[in-house]
């Protein structure tokens, strides 16, 4: 199937926003808006959001993705992903305006704009499905139990760090130093993973929020990981230690899937061709 590529431009406030829009001839009533964690631009990493984009749009699947404000070539100021809804909103409204025969869209986010998706979808019921890679969920504790089991144990079995310590070239003060700061921080903060009836929203850690957001949200859900990411492994090591998170990820509108050799961003070929036909097969719900 063909399709053609068009440059947009829409507002979002007084900024204007850039992105593309890939478009078959013939598309799907269901699109796929692809949000970009910062810093970071709409072609992504290795290309991977371009890629993608026309893998989707040759099987029929229209797709766009853009720049957030103050980022790649879009107007305004630099934000957080914990303040772009009101730029996901403006995408969705001009994908729809686009494309008049869209009836419902997937948001599609890798790293932090994956927890910006879970922000933002409950809110709006043209979004029917979410596509989150590699969340992110960082907190103190989270990050330094992470470091801690996946990186800290791992270096004990690697054969260049007892060569270095056996040549005298190992820094042995930053690397105790480093350790030390690792488990002060994971002794010290405390990770929430469960949100509490009736407190503040504003007080919700980031894996509260995020949460929230996927409990709140009615579609479906389709979660990527990569074995060989630190932040993946955050991700999972708070799933493994927070009940609520575990029912949530059970329910059945939840599907997971793991790359076990993959990198964060996906950079091999392969492993970008195995995201994209998963994408394309959890599409079909």
């Amino acid at each position: 199937m063909s399709f053609n590529e068009q440059a947009l431009s829409f507002l979002c406030h007084d900024s204007y926003l850039y992105g593309i829009l890939s478009l078959p001839n013939h598309p799907a009533t269901r699109g796929v808006l692809i949000v970009v964690g910062g810093p970071q631009y709409r072609a992504g990493s290795h290309r991977q959001f371009t890629l993608l984009a026309r893998y989707l749009a040759n099987q029929g699947i229209p797709v766009m993705r853009f720049d957030s404000r103050g980022m790649g070539d879009s107007e305004g100021d630099t934000r957080t992903f914990e303040n772009t809804n009101d730029d996901i909103q403006s995408a969705i409204n001009s994908f729809f305006k686009e494309v008049t025969s869209l009836h419902e869209v997937v948001i599609w986010g890798l790293c932090d704009a994956a927890s910006a998706a879970l922000f933002y979808a409950h809110q709006d019921k043209r979004v029917c499905g979410l596509v989150l890679l590699n969340p992110w969920v960082r907190t103190e504790q989270g990050a330094a139990k992470a470091y801690l089991k996946h990186y800290y144990l791992s270096r004990i079995f690697n054969f260049e760090l007892w060569k270095k310590i056996g040549s005298g070239n190992f820094d042995y003060k930053s690397s105790i130093q480093s350790l030390f700061s690792m488990l002060y921080k994971f002794a010290t903060k405390k990770t929430r993973g469960t949100t509490t009836p009736n407190k503040p929203q504003n007080t919700f850690s980031l894996p509260e929020r995020m949460l929230h957001g996927l409990n709140k949200f009615n579609g479906k859900t389709l979660i990527i990981t990569s074995g060989d990411d630190l932040t993946a492994k955050e991700f999972i090591d708070l799933v493994n230690s927070s009940k609520d998170w575990q029912k949530a990820l059970k329910e059945p509108n939840v599907v997971q899937h793991e790359l076990p050799t993959a990198n964060h961003t996906f950079s091999r070929q392969e492993w970008r061709d195995e995201v994209a036909v998963t994408t394309k097969k959890w599409l079909e719900f």
